[in-house]
């Protein structure tokens, strides 16, 4: 094995096979939950929360719609509290199948901070992150559940469906 001076990881080398556990370490080094946000320079025309089906509906002055989940939107809160103060440091968000927002509180004229069922506050969810967890949701979504699997959870139905 020979360590990849990129990340400090262990990489295969034709002489030796790799184990599940570097294997598993490889692949969940991928599936941070930590995003790298870019702006968008689109604004949100309206916000809608639909209580009953427990969406965020934002719609953008791009012409983009974008209808994300509340359990979505808690697994990938941008709060210190899941994702650490620095890269590695994310805690994998668990057992937020039934989460929903009682409120959202608007943030100067650049964010909102959802108040989540569960108690959770402290995620300041910009425009520009919006936009981007709504436009690449199947993507997010699939890292979420694969991310899940290899750390040996299992994803229970919600009780809201």
């Amino acid at each position: 094995m020979k360590r990849d001076r990129r990340f400090g990881k262990r990489k295969a080398t034709k002489k030796s096979a790799i184990t599940t556990k570097e294997l598993l370490t490889l692949f969940n080094f991928k599936l941070k939950m930590r995003l790298t946000i870019t702006p968008c320079n689109c604004w949100p025309t309206e916000i809608k929360l639909h209580q009953v089906s427990n969406i965020l509906e934002i719609s953008f002055d791009d012409g983009s719609v974008y209808q994300l989940p509340c359990e979505y939107l808690r697994i990938y809160t941008p709060s210190a509290e899941a994702v650490g103060h620095a890269p590695g440091q994310e805690i994998l968000q668990k057992g937020k199948e039934d989460v929903s927002i009682k409120e959202i509180k608007p943030v100067g004229n650049y964010a909102i901070t959802p108040v989540f069922s569960d108690g959770h506050n402290s995620g300041i969810y910009t425009w520009d992150f919006l936009y981007k967890l709504g436009a690449e949701y199947p993507m997010l979504w699939a890292n979420y559940l694969n991310k899940l699997e290899a750390a040996g959870h299992k994803r229970k139905e919600s009780l809201q469906n």
